[in-house]
């Protein structure tokens, strides 16, 4: 197995720890000052998934640079990405933090894509991220971010950053979607 491959797995095998720090209830402590309080727990979440949404262009870059694309990366590297988000998502919406609309439209959105995805990949097509297929994941991990850090440091001046980049990262989620749709509707079949 090759290094970009490797550094995938890994993104992958990061998805349960990061649960694990946001679920399940074992106290580590919190830090506090002024009116802001975050749990240690929270912290390494908010850490490790800055880690692992970092390798995303990690392993695709090496892949390109090194020419080892194959076709296992191909399939492992959006699931990756997927199992990362989602499984922060639906964490986020058990703590209350996110709301379970914009969990479900982004969650969908990455069903409907990796559908045509495959549909493409039948037809030996490959689909490429689009412009707005980076600002979708741009938004998305800044707005996971400032969900697992508690809307750190916009809390401090009363600015409510997490819940305008929630709803900015869903209407980009949902264009980004139609975008990739009417780009290939060549690739749906109409029989």
């Amino acid at each position: 197995m090759n290094l970009p491959n490797k550094i995938t797995l890994a993104r992958i095998f990061l998805v349960p720890v990061i649960m694990l720090f946001l679920l399940v209830k074992f106290d580590l402590g919190a830090l506090s000052f002024s009116d802001y309080t975050i749990t240690y727990n929270q912290i390494v979440a908010a850490l490790i998934f800055i880690i692992a949404a970092s390798t995303d262009g990690v392993d695709g870059y090496i892949a390109r640079k090194n020419k080892l694309v194959t076709n296992l990366g191909k399939l492992l590297d959006p699931l990756a990405d997927k199992l990362l988000v989602a499984a922060v998502l639906i964490s986020l919406v058990e703590m209350d933090k996110l709301n379970a609309l914009i969990a479900i439209v982004i969650i969908s959105r990455e069903f409907a894509v990796t559908g045509l995805r495959q549909i493409a990949l039948l037809e030996g097509k490959v689909l490429a991220a689009s412009a707005w297929g980076k600002w979708k994941t741009a938004t998305q991990i800044t707005m996971i971010i400032a969900l697992l850090i508690n809307n750190f440091p916009f809390v401090l001046i009363d600015f409510p950053f997490d819940i305008i980049v929630s709803w900015l990262a869903a209407a980009i989620t949902v264009y980004s979607g139609i975008d990739y749709f009417v780009k290939n509707k060549h690739l749906i079949p109409v029989q």
